[in-house]
């Protein structure tokens, strides 16, 4: 074998080496985030993990290991409706806060498995995208937001001011709802009718739940799906990281930016 070829090839081991270690980290990551994550979302991780390297050669390592998301988001469509009589569009498609208990939202949600229906009934922070409270039920109930709310308002005092959205579902135009906000001192915020956008932080979480967890792997069980789902929503709030909050989870976000 001729000497340049001989180094050429000692050359091309050497490179290999190099991301050695880095492709095991992407695989680890990859696999802790059941194929959850793109190259961005590991390239963050990587950085919390103390590695200097960019989205681009993430993105190339991946593609040689032969893995990628198994992730495609659905994009929602929406019309533009009426305003809502109950209560004023008071968020006005502003999901930003300063601070956590600012502003929530909340909407509930489908799914169909072995013949059957659940509903999930969260609320969410705008500040960070934590889920605040849940509810999972076999029927679209009131019952079913009531305890949502009971459990959310355990974790605040009275008379803060927070501004509550959500859309125009018979359960936030229900009397003992809406009693609940006042007692509380909850101002409520409703979107105009039949408008997604007007509530788009919720309906992105929910085309994020079903993306990663419902279309991405098959159940055995009802019962196996809402363990999966309550295990999925304590991933999302404690581990599941976020450019946008960066490279955190929504609880870590919290905890690093009101840290003394």
């Amino acid at each position: 074998m001729p000497r340049s070829t001989y180094y050429y090839y000692v050359k091309k081991g050497k490179v290999s080496d190099k991301y050695t270690k880095i492709k095991e980290e992407i695989r680890s990551i990859y696999h802790e985030n059941h194929g959850r994550y793109g190259y961005r979302r590991i390239t963050l991780e990587l950085h919390n993990r103390g590695y200097s390297i960019n989205h681009k050669t993430v993105q190339r390592l991946m593609k040689s290991l032969g893995i990628k998301c198994m992730v495609r988001i659905k994009k929602y469509r929406s019309y533009k409706g009426e305003i809502g009589k109950i209560a004023p569009n008071i968020i006005q498609r502003d999901f930003s806060a300063a601070a956590p208990n600012q502003k929530w939202t909340t909407d509930i949600t489908e799914f169909s498995l072995f013949g059957t229906k659940i509903y999930l009934s969260p609320i969410l922070d705008m500040f960070n995208g934590e889920i605040i409270s849940y509810n999972i039920s076999d029927q679209p109930v009131l019952g079913q937001v009531i305890d949502m709310l009971d459990q959310a308002f355990e974790k605040i005092p009275d008379n803060t001011n927070l501004i509550f959205h959500s859309d125009q579902g018979w359960q936030y135009q229900h009397k003992q709802y809406q009693m609940r906000l006042k007692q509380k001192g909850i101002i409520q915020s409703m979107s105009r009718k039949g408008n997604c956008l007007d509530n788009s932080v919720m309906e992105n979480f929910f085309g994020l739940l079903k993306s990663e967890l419902l279309y991405l792997r098959e159940f055995e069980s009802i019962d196996e799906f809402k363990t999966e789902l309550i295990k999925y929503i304590d991933y999302y709030n404690n581990k599941r990281i976020k450019s946008k909050l960066k490279g955190l989870s929504p609880v870590q976000y919290r905890l690093q930016s009101f840290a003394v």
